[in-house]
Order: structure tokens, then sequence, then C-alpha cells
């Protein structure tokens, strides 16, 4: 299966369209609760600014204030940026958007996983359609199969399915018992990133 032939400029295309959704979106609808633990849709969207936006310093200061727990210091990084409107996250998502920028030790996967997972955190909550193309699923959907992807990714362990998907030419997973998962493309990847809520 051919893979993404130059995944910065998927993932440069998928912040500008994140940036056309935030903009398209009212107060209301930003402040609504995402699928993305406690955080808004807009917190979620100031999240996917801060990979390419945060310094060296803000990152260390964030980590000496959490006391080593990146997630806290993800949170405190969010709370940051939460003064932003959309028309500011919009414009910092285009002007960021060729950002080569991936977590320490990961490469492009994690970046293109996260804008098109925390889409989905975005627009289900909200009853929109993504609205994004098939083509880059099958990539993502094998780096969150990938052991080091379920460390950071999926602490929760993925479930004991075979994974199907419908609508692109790919399958994945295990099948110990028996159980298979048929669906389309974004419920697999959704339900395989959902388990780090567990």
């Amino acid at each position: 299966m051919p893979g993404v032939s130059d995944p910065f400029a998927v993932i440069a295309a998928e912040r500008r369209a994140l940036a056309d959704l935030v903009e398209s979106l009212d107060a209301e609808q930003l402040a609504v609760r995402s699928l993305c633990g406690a955080w808004s849709v807009q917190d979620v969207a100031a999240h996917l600014l801060v990979g390419p936006t945060a310094s060296l310093r803000e990152f260390g200061v964030a980590m000496l204030r959490a006391r080593g727990r990146f997630e806290v210091a993800n949170d405190l990084m969010v709370r940051n940026r939460r003064h932003l409107g959309p028309a500011e996250l919009a414009a910092l998502l285009r002007e960021h958007a060729g950002s080569r920028f991936t977590p320490p030790t990961f490469d492009w996967h994690a970046p293109l996983s996260d804008l098109r997972i925390h889409r989905l955190d975005m627009t289900v909550p909200l009853g929109l359609e993504p609205g994004m193309t098939p083509e880059p699923w099958p990539d993502v959907l094998d780096f969150l199969l990938t052991p080091k992807a379920r460390g950071a990714f999926v602490p929760g362990g993925r479930p004991p399915l075979a994974l199907h998907a419908t609508d692109v030419a790919w399958q994945g997973g295990e099948d110990r018992k028996s159980t298979r998962l048929n669906s389309s493309h974004r419920c697999i990847s959704y339900a395989v990133f959902c388990l780090k809520k567990k």
C-alpha cells in the first residue's frame, strides 16, 4: 500500500483546513466540550498550535511547573493560548502550517495523527462532518497500531479486534477473540485513539 508521498505537505493542508474550520465556528460552538477530556473545542485548536509555536523556554517552564508530567505541561501550554480567539487561532494555524515540528523520538506520523484525530474530537460533538480526505488514514492507522504509538497515544491498549476499513484499503489489529470490527476509516481511527482515555 503506498504511503503519503509528501507528509509535511499533507500536514500543512490539514492545518489550513483546521484553520478554515475554526474560523467558521461561533462562540457557542467553540465552547462546546470536545471529545478530548475536559478540553473545549477551542482548547483542542489551541493544543494543535502548541507543537508548532511553543518555544523551548515555554516547554521547559511548563515541564518544571508540571514536575515532569508531560500531560500536565501540555495542559499548561494550552492554557497559555486560551486567550486566543478564533481569528487569531486560524491565523496562527495558517502561519505555521508548514512547521516540521515532531515530538521528540517521533516522526511526521505523530503530528499528522494528532491533527486528524483531534479534528474528530472537535467535529463529532458539534455534529459536523470532519471533511477529511481518506488517503492519509492508512498511514495514521498503521502508526496508531505500532508499539511506540500505543505507549504515547493509546496507553489503555487496543482492543483484541481485527480492524477492517470499508472505504480505504486497510486492515490491522489482532483477532484474538474472533471478533471483527468492520467500519469506516474514521470510526476505526477514533476507536483506537479513544483508548487513551481509559
